[in-house]
C-alpha cells in the first residue's frame, strides 16, 4: 500500500486505535496493581442510562450528546463503586458488581418507560466502535500532514482520543509519588498525609475517562481488553513500576500496530477474501501477549 492509500484509509484508525490502546493501558497498571482491573468491564454496562438520558434531554443521537451521557454516567459509577467500597467495607470486585448491574438495569428500565426502545438508539453510539471507518477522507497522500486545509478534516475521534492520552500523562507525572505509594501500602500512605481517598477517586474516574473516549472510537473491544492485558504482561516482565509502565505502553502500540495489520491482511494470506474486525483482532493480539508472558515472563513465578 503505496501513501495515497496509507494516508487516508488506514493512518488516522491506526493512530487512533494505538493511543486509545495506551490511553486504558496507562490507568490499568494501577488498576491491575490494585486489584481493581474489571473498572473497565463495569463501565462498559453504566454508560447505558447515560446514553438514554442524554437522548432524552437533547433529543439527538449524536456523539457528542451520545459522550457526554456517557461520560456523566461512567463517573457517577466510578464514584458510586469507590463509596460502596470504602464504606461498606466489601470487596471491590462486589462492588463493582452492585453497580454495574444496577446502573445497567436502570438504563433498560429508563429506555422502555420513556418509549424510546423503537428509535434507532443502541449501544454502537458509546460502545460499538468502528475503527476501519475512521477514514481521513480529505488526504491525499503523506503530504496532507502539511496541508493545513486537509488537517481540518481529520476524524474528530483523533482529537478526543490524543487530549485525554496528553491529560492522564501529564497526570500521572504530577501524581506519581503519591499514586504510587497509596497503590502498594495505602494504611502508610495515609499516615504521610496522602489524600488516599481522593488519590484512589482520581484514579478510577481517570480510568473512567480513557475508557469513554476510547468507546467513541473502537468500541469497548479494546477498552477492556486494553486494561487488563497490556498491563498484566508487563506486570509479568518487571517487579519496578517505572519499567512495569513502559512494558504496557510497548506491548499496548504492539497489540494496536501487529492487530491492526493482521486484521486486514491476515486472512488474504490464509486465503480468505475478506477483512476482519480490527477490534476484535487488537484484542486477541493483546491477548496472545499476555498469553506468551504467562509461560515467558522473567517474573511469572513470583506473581500471586
Amino acid at each position: 500500500m503505496n501513501g495515497a492509500e496509507f494516508v487516508p484509509l488506514s493512518l488516522t484508525p491506526l493512530l487512533i486505535g494505538c493511543l486509545a490502546a495506551v490511553a486504558c493501558a496507562l490507568p490499568g497498571n494501577f488498576l491491575i496493581l490494585r486489584r481493581q482491573a474489571l473498572i473497565g468491564d463495569a463501565i462498559s454496562h453504566v454508560v447505558l442510562p447515560g446514553i438514554v438520558v442524554a437522548f432524552l434531554l437533547t433529543g439527538t443521537i449524536s456523539a457528542t450528546a451520545m459522550m457526554f451521557g456517557a461520560a456523566t454516567a461512567a463517573l457517577i459509577a466510578v464514584a458510586m463503586i469507590e463509596g460502596i467500597r470504602r464504606f461498606g467495607h466489601i470487596e471491590p470486585g462486589a462492588a463493582m458488581g452492585v453497580v454495574f448491574t444496577t446502573m445497567f438495569a436502570g438504563g433498560v428500565l429508563i429506555l422502555e418507560l420513556s418509549d424510546t426502545s423503537g428509535v434507532h438508539l443502541d449501544v454502537e453510539h458509546a460502545l460499538y466502535g468502528n475503527l476501519e471507518s475512521l477514514i481521513w477522507l480529505d488526504a491525499i497522500g503523506w503530504g496532507s500532514l502539511l496541508d493545513a486545509q486537509a488537517l481540518k478534516g481529520l476524524p474528530p475521534e483523533l482529537f478526543r482520543i490524543t487530549v485525554v492520552v496528553a491529560l492522564i500523562g501529564i497526570l500521572l507525572a504530577l501524581f506519581w509519588r503519591p499514586l504510587a505509594i497509596s497503590t502498594f501500602d495505602e494504611g502508610f500512605a495515609a499516615s504521610l498525609g496522602i489524600p488516599v481517598t481522593v488519590i484512589s477517586l482520581g484514579l478510577v474516574i481517570a480510568s473512567a475517562l480513557a475508557a469513554v473516549a476510547a468507546f467513541d472510537a473502537v468500541g469497548s473491544i479494546i477498552v477492556i481488553a486494553m486494561f487488563i492485558c497490556p498491563p498484566a504482561a508487563a506486570r509479568l516482565m518487571t517487579n519496578r513500576l517505572g519499567a512495569q509502565i513502559a512494558w504496557s505502553v510497548a506491548f499496548a502500540l504492539l497489540s494496536a500496530i501487529l492487530g491492526y495489520v493482521l486484521a486486514g491482511y491476515g486472512p488474504l494470506w490464509i486465503g480468505g477474501t475478506n477483512a476482519v474486525s480490527a477490534a476484535g483482532m487488537i484484542a486477541t493480539v493483546s491477548g496472545v501477549i499476555l498469553a506468551i508472558t504467562a509461560f515467558a515472563g522473567p517474573e511469572r513465578r513470583s506473581v500471586n
